[in-house]
């Protein structure tokens, strides 16, 4: 069990949440929702202990397993498959039973004595912690999590992100932990990754507490809502489940919105009361206490809640261009002896639109990198053409320097812009105030991703190489996203999941990976958008 007792939460100076009191208990499936950058991957790290409320108090009754939005993955020479097995410490008993076992077959007698002995230790340990079937319990996660065999007995540092995300997630869920909490699990999850993924939940004996975009996931597998209020700053509970919350919400704003009115009718009316019998004084005082009523009357009702802002996204005006401003020929990448891509030839011409489709780990997002010049590749060349400026988004928001304020990352993007020039648009990306301030490692999975498309946004890109851009948005964020796709005039190289992404692209070429097939596009290859 999880409990959490008055919590206060800051962002600086600004209040994201207080007094805010519940518990999480064995069984319990809680979706934690809110609109983007209201506090709820900071509540949640809160949540973790990994981060500190600035009052209050959360007690955790057991161990608790936690997915971030950006999961770090420890060691990168760790194989995927003893990172997984890290969640329960079976990585180095597994690896004590190997060293002991070599060790059994040694000439001496006292080496070998004393490698039985670890043997049995280890053994030992091994049967405490679920045994062999614990390792096959963690092999039937990372495959339903589309983590084949093969994927498992890689180093980390060769897989590509999704696969780097999905090791993590697979390794939270074989934990075994008394509380999940899962900011964003469904991220670089095919289609039936996210099936099996919902069943999981459901059955999942611990409490969890679940931040997702996913309408499907939080239909299917919540129990309880926690909403947290920006504007307000409170935390909201629902003990019922999804469609039953929707309906309730729409409930409670009515409410509020008519308690607000009543309220404010009878202010006025007090106030104008107020106002007549000051002009007496026999009566100043009456019309003094007439008016604190007015006041408290105000005060100690829930403030209306305020319409949610959302970005307004308008890619650039594209600067001018040759006619191919971008080829690439004979491209390969290999990492060690794992051949990702080979031979991949592309030419982006002016105005195209290109997605990129191919399973989990087949190099989109490395040719993505390669195409904007951040990685090398092991063979062929990019070649940039007349006037080529290129605009990249980043899946990963590497493109951010974590260190550095969210102005200054702007100001590294459009250094022809002054400052106020560029807090106006970092105002139309709802950052305001201190908010610029901000060291862009503090910011949310949501907050990373409006900042990186605002810096886009002011880049005068010909050329927008964009992975996976409607990750960590909220419905109306990731609409703003899809209709800036939709009207942008320059061309694009697109890798996605979200079918809607593909539709606002209305692509005229698609190139297959690892094969680096390229074709006109046809409907028949939407059905491999969600397995990309």
């Amino acid at each position: 069990m999880l409990v959490a007792r008055d919590l206060e939460i800051r962002a600086g100076a600004r209040l994201l949440l207080e007094h805010a009191s519940f518990q999480i208990a064995a069984g319990d499936k809680v979706g934690l929702v809110g609109r983007n950058g209201a506090g709820k991957t900071t509540l949640t790290k809160v949540l973790a202990g990994e981060g500190q409320p600035a009052a209050g108090g959360v007690t955790r009754g057991g161990p608790v397993g936690y997915l971030p939005q950006d999961p770090r993955t420890g060691d990168l020479d760790m194989l995927a498959k003893d990172r997984i097995l890290a969640a329960r410490g079976l990585d180095h008993v597994l690896s004590r039973l190997d060293r002991a076992g070599t060790d059994m077959g040694h000439h001496d007698d006292e080496v070998r004595e004393s490698a039985m002995r670890k043997y049995a230790r280890a053994e030992a340990e091994l049967a405490a912690a679920g045994g062999y079937a614990a390792e096959s319990e963690a092999a039937r996660i990372a495959a339903n999590l589309a983590l084949p065999e093969r994927v498992l007995h890689q180093p980390l540092r060769t897989l590509s992100g999704g696969q780097r995300r999905r090791v993590e997630l697979a390794r939270i869920l074989f934990s075994g932990a008394d509380t999940l909490l899962l900011d964003e699990p469904t991220n670089h999850l095919d289609a039936d990754s996210i099936v099996w993924l919902r069943g999981f939940l459901q059955t999942y004996a611990g409490g969890i507490l679940v931040i997702s975009h996913d309408t499907g996931l939080l239909e299917s597998t919540v129990t309880k809502v926690f909403h947290l209020d920006a504007n307000r700053a409170e935390l909201d509970l629902y003990a019922m489940d999804w469609k039953r919350y929707l309906q309730q919400r729409e409930t409670d704003e009515k409410r509020r919105k008519r308690e607000r009115a009543n309220a404010e009718r009878k202010a006025d009316q007090l106030m104008a009361q107020a106002d007549k019998m000051r002009a007496k004084a026999t009566k100043a005082t009456a019309a003094q206490n007439m008016a604190r009523r007015a006041e408290r009357l105000l005060s100690g009702l829930e403030s209306e809640r305020a319409a949610d802002r959302v970005a307004k996204i308008r890619f650039p005006e594209p600067a001018p261009c040759g006619k191919t401003p971008l080829t690439a020929s004979d491209l390969s990448k290999s990492y060690g002896s794992l051949e990702v891509f080979t031979g991949v030839d592309l030419a982006i011409d002016k105005g195209s639109q290109v997605v990129v489709l191919g399973l989990n780990g087949a190099g989109k997002t490395t040719l993505l990198r390669i195409l904007a010049g951040i990685e090398a590749s092991d063979t062929g060349e990019v070649v940039p053409g007349h006037g080529l400026r290129l605009g990249y988004y980043a899946q990963e928001h590497e493109t951010l320097d974590v260190r550095r304020s969210v102005l200054a990352n702007m100001k590294t993007a459009a250094p022809q812009l002054n400052e106020t020039d560029v807090r106006k648009v970092l105002g139309s990306f709802l950052f305001s105030g201190d908010d610029v301030d901000k060291p862009a490692g503090v910011l949310s999975g949501g907050e990373k991703t409006r900042l990186a498309l605002a810096m886009l946004v002011v880049s005068s890109a010909n050329v927008l190489l964009l992975d996976e851009p409607t990750n960590n948005l909220d419905p109306a964020s990731r609409a703003e996203v899809l209709a800036a796709i939709r009207t942008y005039r320059g061309a694009v190289v697109l890798v996605t999941h979200d079918e809607g992404a593909v539709d606002a692209l209305d692509p005229d070429r698609v190139l297959l990976l690892p094969d680096g097939v390229e074709d006109l596009w046809s409907p028949e290859y939407a059905e491999l958008i969600a397995l990309a």
